[in-house]
């Protein structure tokens, strides 16, 4: 299903009756309306960034609603998208924090692919109505990813913005990882508390002291 070894940490919970409950509603809803991301970027978090492979997971809520624009990474758009306004002040925390110059693009497949899952809560959504898959099965699917990392005896960095993304991450065990959490990087909330709050620094700080690599957050221009 993820070609990786997700496949095994997550057999168990998709054999379960809610799991395929949840497949048969999709495939519904997938045929009777415009559902983004686009079937085949369903699992892109899962895909990109194995799980033995995951140093930093950072948590989204439910794919952007807009034509064009999800496409399986929390926050991220496809090349050619316009950079949304959350994004957008997720580029200048980055180029603040690190000194990263920001992007021309708002892919963020480089931070996948550099070890950063990047997971929305609910993993599908209908054209132009946000929260409109919420309560159909995926926060149980999610949850449990959660506890699979969790369980990891690798240390791991958790960053949670916003209340949503915190309620989430209520039950991580913070004597083995590292949970930054700020409020959400929404236009409406980044000036309480996002802007200034040194994420990727701070993440990095703490794989190197447990002796990994940190990420390297900074984006090739396309």
């Amino acid at each position: 299903m993820f070609g990786n070894d997700w496949d095994e940490v997550l057999q168990e919970e998709t054999q379960k009756e809610y799991f395929q409950e949840l497949r048969y509603t999709l495939a519904r809803e997938y045929k009777q309306h415009t559902v983004y991301p686009p079937k085949e970027e369903l699992f892109s978090a899962l895909k990109l960034t194995p799980y033995g492979q995951t140093r930093v997971v950072i948590l989204g809520q439910d794919p952007y609603h807009g034509a064009g624009q999800a496409h399986g990474l929390s926050f991220s758009v496809k090349p050619g998208v316009r950079v949304p306004p959350s994004l957008r002040n997720i580029y200048t925390e980055l180029h603040d924090d690190t000194g990263a110059p920001v992007p021309n693009h708002g892919s963020l497949l480089h931070w996948a692919e550099e070890g950063v899952l990047l997971l929305n809560a609910v993993l599908t959504v209908r054209e132009g109505q946000p929260n409109s898959h919420k309560g159909l099965g995926w926060e149980r699917f999610t949850d449990a990813i959660m506890e699979k990392l969790n369980e990891r005896s690798e240390p791991l960095v958790f960053i949670l913005w916003g209340s949503h993304a915190q309620g989430k991450g209520a039950y991580i065990d913070r004597n083995r990882h590292l949970v930054l959490q700020s409020p959400h990087p929404s236009p409406f909330s980044a000036h309480r508390g996002f802007l200034g709050s040194r994420p990727f620094s701070k993440a990095n700080s703490f794989l190197e002291s447990h002796g990994m690599n940190g990420i390297a957050w900074s984006i090739p221009n396309l």
